[in-house]
């Protein structure tokens, strides 16, 4: 493993350098190694307060809610997040900025200098995750912050994130299939594993599940002796839908407002007011008006975000059946006999014939990429083979650039393009389509 030298100060290409090569260890489970890390760094965990959220969809989308209402009403709000879509070091924000490169790179120097302590010393090399989970701990404790809104990795119980004590509220989006190779087989199992992450006397707050996943909540909240929330997604009224703005009432807030786009993530909101209600009741101060502002105010790339209009160009993180069934639902409300045309890319290790299955009919033309630098990426070409087999205008695209303006040449002002199958790709292809549309406007000056 990279080793940093002791007084050689680290930059931010070092600094990027070494969190790849770390990368190569891949993802291992359990708290062994980042326990260890933290103690030697002084466990700045301990001295933090957190919302912890976990969930198969929707935790991104819940967690940003929460935040932005709680950076709103005026508290200082760390956000951990992966991964991450426009730039790397989004995974670790204050108020919703990202820490600074210099500033990474210098806690980076630190941690990197501990870890040669412990290899040394014969223990195992932490993982890339574990390493910026501990870097965000030790971030968000010397900048004082009031709340950290933290959200898992891919698991719960022995997700590097679980290393934390002080739980004020753990939150529940939707769980369901994925990281089967990790978390099991079965929905109880994967349940089983992410709530793992429920503390002792710590509000549970979640959406509507599954009745097995339901009951698995239930019970381990029982266990923990934890105040027991369900946020009643049935108990909405006037729902309201267009692109960027949804209107709904929900257990007495009425006409509340969101920017974000598809009915789920209605019920995501329903999901973070539920929490903030939590937090109110903990002792925090959150105003109705606060509420109401910090939902409207929600940014969330790569969820059914329009990135580009006339056509309507939308990039969409469904990587697993369930998100690719809500992918499809948006699809079929907001555009109704519209001509679709779908740009995907997809990791291998992923479900892509369940996604495909879910999402293949509303296209009149799909294109396939390979993900850029990123070995778990299935090729183009073996995508499109899997494809053919439900669906017969399936056209190979060499790269990014190709199928963007691929998808242009196919479409009219009217088309929708959907680009979609993983969020490692979105961050790349969302800066083609601004730069193609910077281009146009400076060309056209429209």
């Amino acid at each position: 493993m990279l080793n940093q030298e002791k007084g050689a100060s680290m930059n931010e290409k070092q600094a990027m350098e070494y969190i790849e090569k770390t990368n190569q260890i891949g993802s291992i489970l359990g708290l062994e190694s980042i326990r260890e890390l933290l103690i030697r760094l002084g466990n700045p965990q301990d001295e933090l307060k957190f919302v912890h959220i976990a969930g198969t969809n929707g935790k991104g989308s819940t967690l940003a809610y929460i935040s932005t209402i709680l950076r709103v009403s005026g508290y200082k709000v760390g956000r951990y997040i992966s991964p991450t879509i426009v730039s790397y070091y989004e995974r670790i924000q204050i108020n919703e900025r990202p820490i600074a490169k210099t500033k990474f790179a210098s806690y980076l120097e630190k941690i990197s200098l501990i870890i040669n302590d412990m290899v040394e010393d014969g223990l195992s090399h932490p993982t890339s995750f574990e390493i910026e989970t501990a870097l965000g701990f030790l971030y968000f404790r010397d900048k004082k912050c009031d709340i950290v809104v933290l959200e898992t990795g891919m698991g719960g119980a022995l997700d590097a994130t679980n290393i934390i004590k002080n739980t004020i509220a753990t939150v529940f989006a939707s769980i369901s299939m994925d990281h089967m190779q990790f978390l099991g087989n079965t929905l109880e199992e994967i349940a089983k594993n992410k709530v793992g992450i429920i503390k002792d006397g710590c509000y549970v707050i979640t959406t509507s599940q599954e009745k097995s996943v339901m009951k698995c909540l239930q019970d381990e909240s029982k266990i923990h002796g934890c105040t027991f929330l369900l946020s009643d997604y049935l108990s909405l009224k006037k729902v309201k839908s267009k692109i960027n703005k949804q209107t709904f009432t929900y257990e007495g807030f009425k006409e509340l407002e969101i920017s974000l786009n598809g009915r789920h993530q209605i019920e995501n909101a329903t999901l973070a007011i539920s929490c903030i209600k939590a937090l109110n009741l903990y002792g925090f101060k959150i105003s109705e008006e606060s509420i109401r502002k910090g939902l409207k105010e929600t940014v969330w790339n790569g969820r059914f975000s329009v990135i580009g209009e006339k056509p309507i160009f939308i990039v969409d993180g469904a990587h697993n059946e369930d998100a690719a069934k809500r992918l499809a639902e948006s699809i079929a409300f907001y555009f109704t006999n519209r001509k679709i045309i779908y740009i995907m890319g997809v990791l291998k290790d992923k479900e892509y014939v369940k996604i495909i299955e879910q999402t293949y009919s509303y296209a009149e033309q799909i294109i396939t990429v390979t993900i850029p630098n990123n070995p778990r990426g299935m090729q183009a070409y073996d995508l499109a083979k899997e494809i053919k087999e439900f669906h017969n205008c399936v056209t190979v695209a060499d790269s990014l650039q190709e199928a963007v303006e691929m998808s242009y040449l196919l479409a009219d002002k009217n088309t929708v393009i959907v680009a979609f199958g993983s969020l490692s790709y979105l961050g790349e292809l969302i800066g083609i389509v601004q730069e193609r549309d910077k281009i146009r406007r400076d060309t056209h000056g429209k």
